[in-house]
């Protein structure tokens, strides 16, 4: 791979967060939290927002503290795969 074609990749997003939902087969549901600021009244407040994810061994279950990477879609609202458990 040439130098110019690796500048070209965009890098991967990586999010931590807890698996919430394990009922789906090869799918986990990641519910990740995020602190925020309101941009007017500067007050914080916790978003979070759930995120399908890959799990091709069924592995995690609920609870589990999970690192998820982007990936190219595998369905229409699949587009996340758990690498590992922290």
């Amino acid at each position: 791979m040439s130098v110019e074609n690796m500048s070209d990749k965009k890098a991967k997003k990586f999010i931590e967060g807890i698996v919430v939902s394990d009922k789906m087969t090869k799918t986990v549901v990641v519910a990740v939290n995020t602190l925020k600021t309101h941009p007017k009244y500067l007050k914080k407040h916790l978003v979070t927002k759930k995120y399908k994810a890959h799990d091709l061994e069924n592995r995690f279950k609920i609870g589990d503290k999970v690192k998820i990477v982007e990936v190219k879609p595998i369905s229409k609202g699949k587009k996340w795969e758990v690498i590992y458990e922290s």
